[in-house]
């Protein structure tokens, strides 16, 4: 795509240097704009957050986590009284962390040993498969044989097989017993084969007196407990105040919600969270310095010179070709850019997930910020400096420049950005009108479902599925293989937050009503798919009640500050050196308004105010209609009562039952659907 600006008009000509002066001005104009919109935002946000809030008495809201408690107060008495002695309040409830990772290990092993007698029982059972006998017409083949269900059972089973179907021409035959190898003797250098349902019964059975002994067995107190209050004012004076005067001692901090603690993490020493939190942190630099290597291949594509130097000859088709041309130098480095927003979010969720955080909403919040950072530090602040280089030596000349001298940012963003204008406009147009229709149809999750199902062996799940291809089917399995995917907003919101900084940065560039128009439309159609999503197609399990909006409105501001340091370069470079300067009050005052912004609005969406709280005889505060979503439960968990209650779900939830229809709901043993 080429640029819109035409050969005989240039703002930056000598002629045209008054003009510059609206430079600055709409500098200010949309800097201003863009600050009132997020301080309207975030005042109605905070509004409907703590209006919500305070009219709820939600066990998540009246529990607070507390972590660093010594040793000598890691007891339910302890805790209580040490709460109770400042006065805040009563406590309703303690619940310590305990070493539970032999329970969870045993649990983890039991689930193993389930799903692979379920797989065992599904390959003997499932329904009996059917051969045709082709010595006879299909009008005169005997019927085979019906399972033995009940009534109800039979008319569901006929509208799920469809072997059922084509019962006038066909025959039955055996089906033998599954079996398991198993490995035995000297380091295990022996092995027979044995039958494999008998084997993973008696192993199941022995895991479950396992579990029982376990479960009555006193475990080691970690230094984390939850602790319940009676009222939500007494939790939201102790997480906002200081409780100990020792440092790293007797912290509270805002609980999750029941159904989002990551109970295997609960159990970590601090130092082993803090040294993977540091080791990823550091892993995730030197996958900065891959991704730079990775990028510069890329970046090279852009520029026509960077290839003569390389492949002189095909620089040469090229000139001679402008749709190879256009395609070489906007179409590859916009694919591979995309392609890698698409995989490397994986990679991050994998290592936020490693970092041993104890809630999954934690989990979702460092999601988010790991994949913004490399969207917009890799993708847009490497490729801008990597873009205009010609050869290869310059791209880390061009790099060393920037991170040795300041003052040569703003030149660099200015040379980049103008020149780099067709390239960020084929990727908006290709986000917004390529990816979105494969987010809307969910073509990753339409693709695996083939997958899923050839490999499907249990009644459980993606992973636990049926015999046979998928012929047997059952209703269960039908039910959990189409579970709607979750919407995970760190895979979404830093691409969306990315291109919303590109069109900030070229809000006032040349040629820029372009960049705005592919930008609307990009939002226009993200808007209608993600609310689609979100309300009819995806599942979102986690609520972090808001606090992925400070996250969003810091990314704008980078965003902004980027804007006005290429806004000052472009000036400087065209010899307005006088405008450039007036630019730099903007560029403090984007700075300070993000350090007010943080201090006082930011703890108004982590915290519920005191005020907000039991609101009844507040006129002067808008009155919210009754809530139907309670935020103790995960709203895709069927167990609710469990989530009512802050403990490890391996100490008291009841042993899943076995997954197999055998001779309908009566059976023993447990093996009825």
């Amino acid at each position: 795509m080429a640029n819109s600006t035409t050969p005989d008009y240039n703002p930056f000509s000598p002629g045209n240097q008054p003009f510059l002066w609206m430079y600055v001005i709409f500098v200010y104009f949309f800097t201003g704009l863009a600050i009132r919109l997020l301080v309207n935002t975030t005042t109605r946000i905070i509004g409907i957050r703590q209006g919500y809030l305070g009219s709820k008495s939600t066990l998540t809201d009246r529990t607070l986590r507390l972590s660093g408690i010594p040793e000598s107060m890691r007891t339910e008495e302890s805790i209580t009284a040490f709460i109770e002695n400042l006065n805040i309040g009563k406590v309703e409830n303690v619940m310590i962390c305990k070493d539970w990772k032999s329970l969870d290990k045993l649990i983890a092993a039991r689930l193993t040993c389930l799903r692979r007698l379920e797989e065992a029982w599904t390959v003997h059972l499932g329904f009996r498969r059917i051969e045709r006998n082709n010595g006879s017409l299909p009008i005169v083949q005997p019927p085979p044989p019906a399972p033995e269900i009940n009534g109800e059972e039979e008319e569901d089973s006929r509208l799920l097989s469809g072997t059922q179907m084509d019962s006038g021409h066909i025959t039955p035959y055996a089906r033998d017993r599954p079996t398991t190898r198993i490995w035995y003797g000297p380091f295990n250098s022996r092995s027979r084969k044995i039958d494999a349902i008998d084997y993973y019964e008696e192993k199941l059975r022995q895991l479950d007196e396992q579990i029982r002994a376990a479960r009555q067995k006193e475990y080691k107190p970690m230094p984390l407990a939850f602790v319940t209050m009676e009222s939500i004012a007494a939790c939201q004076m102790a997480v906002q105040a200081i409780l100990d005067p020792i440092p790293r001692r007797l912290l509270a901090s805002l609980a999750p919600p029941p159904a989002d603690v990551l109970w295997q993490n609960t159990y970590l020493p601090r130092s082993t969270r803090m040294l993977r939190s540091w080791g990823i942190m550091v892993l995730i630099g030197f996958l900065t310095i891959f991704w730079a290597f990775t990028l510069a291949p890329l970046a090279a594509l852009i520029n026509v010179a960077a290839i003569d130097a390389v492949l002189p000859g095909f620089a040469a088709l090229l000139d001679q070709n402008p749709v190879v041309r256009s395609l070489v130098t906007t179409g590859l480095p916009t694919l591979g850019l995309s392609l890698l927003t698409v995989a490397v979010p994986y990679l991050y969720d994998w290592l936020s997930n490693m970092q041993g955080m104890t809630s999954q909403g934690d989990v979702e919040l460092s999601i988010i910020s790991k994949n913004w950072f490399f969207v917009f530090f890799n993708l847009f602040v490497m490729f801008t400096v990597f873009g205009t280089a010609s050869k290869f030596y310059e791209f880390w000349s061009n790099l060393r420049d920037v991170l040795t001298d300041t003052s040569s940012i703003a030149n660099a963003l200015a040379t980049s950005l103008t020149r780099l204008a067709p390239f960020y406009e084929n990727l908006i147009v290709l986000q917004g009108f390529g990816l979105f229709p494969f987010r809307l149809l969910e073509f990753g999750a339409v693709a695996m479902y083939p997958i899923f199902l050839l490999g499907a062996k249990t009644p459980r799940g993606k992973f636990a599925m049926s015999f046979h291809f998928g012929s047997c089917l059952t209703s269960i399995d039908y039910a959990e293989l189409v579970q709607p995917p979750v919407f995970s907003y760190g895979f979404y919101l830093p691409q969306s937050i990315l291109i919303f900084n590109i069109c900030t940065v070229y809000s006032v560039l040349p040629s820029s009503w372009l960049m705005q128009l592919f930008g609307l439309i990009y939002f226009c159609i993200g808007r209608f798919i993600y609310k689609y999503q979100l309300l009819y197609a995806m599942d979102h399990r986690h609520h972090s009640t808001g606090r992925a909006w400070p996250m969003i409105c810091n990314r704008i501001m980078v965003g902004l500050v980027v804007f006005q340091i290429a806004m000052v370069g472009v000036l400087a470079l065209n010899k307005a050196i006088t405008r450039s300067v007036l630019l730099l009050p903007a560029l403090a005052g984007t700075i300070w308004f993000n350090i007010y912004f943080q201090q006082t609005y930011q703890p108004l969406m982590k915290f519920i105010a005191l005020r907000s709280i039991n609101r009844e005889d507040d006129s002067d505060l808008p009155a919210l209609p009754t809530p139907r979503w309670d935020r103790d439960i995960d709203q895709g968990d069927s167990d609710r009562d469990r989530n009512l209650r802050y403990i490890n779900p391996s100490i008291n939830a009841p042993l899943d039952e076995l997954w197999v229809h055998k001779r309908g709901p009566g059976t023993r043993d447990g093996r009825a659907v």
